[in-house]
């Protein structure tokens, strides 16, 4: 059997190398449409009025969180200065209940005492104050004067019922323009401007009459 070479030929499927190449290569990219730089603007803006409402968004509630902070700052403060003047009037009374308590205190003790202080005028006026009686005395007059007891009355000083008892009125004085001591009976004692006893006195009263 005879074999006869083939020579027909399938143009077909028989391909160059240069056409399998061109075939392989993808095709070229299309130009960009008009249509897709005006997305990309949209997308650009939408993204930057976004943040820009973000931005907004974040500065108001910082901006309300530090109004709640300063109210809260000037409520805490309202308080602390309400809480100083409760203290500063809490201090005060009870250093004037204090300085009452002394005062009072000083009062129940010198009262008594100033029966021995008359009874020490009465021996000076006699001349029966001397040698360590004296000296006692002295003493005892010093101390009390400096727990605050002082003397007051005088003959010739204006009368005034406030510090002074009048026990009698001895006549008239034309010497005088207002109803004045005269003889002072027991001297006055006072803490302050508290009286402790009222000075005992014989008053004058100015003439009644016109003087000749």
């Amino acid at each position: 059997m005879t074999y006869e070479p083939r020579t027909d030929s399938r143009p077909d499927e028989a391909l160059s190398a240069d056409e399998a190449a061109a075939q392989e290569q993808p095709p070229p990219a299309s130009a960009a449409s008009p249509e897709e730089p005006a997305a990309g603007s949209a997308h650009e803006r939408a993204a930057e009025q976004a943040a820009e409402e973000a931005e907004q968004l974040v500065g108001q509630q910082v901006e309300d969180d530090l109004t709640v902070a300063q109210r809260a700052v000037d409520e805490l403060t309202g308080d602390l200065q309400r809480l100083q003047a409760e203290f500063l009037n809490y201090k005060r009374r009870v250093d004037r209940d204090r300085e009452l308590i002394r005062q009072n205190a000083t009062y129940v003790a010198l009262t008594p005492i100033i029966d021995v202080l008359d009874a020490v005028d009465r021996a000076r006026e006699h001349d029966e104050l001397d040698g360590g009686f004296k000296a006692v005395a002295e003493q005892l007059e010093r101390a009390v004067a400096g727990l605050g007891l002082t003397r007051f009355g005088a003959p010739g000083d204006p009368f005034d019922p406030a510090i002074h008892d009048a026990l009698s009125h001895i006549g008239e004085d034309p010497e005088v323009a207002v109803t004045t001591c005269k003889v002072i009976a027991k001297a006055g004692y006072r803490m302050g401007e508290r009286v402790v006893r009222a000075a005992q006195v014989l008053v004058v009263d100015p003439p009644s009459g016109p003087t000749a």
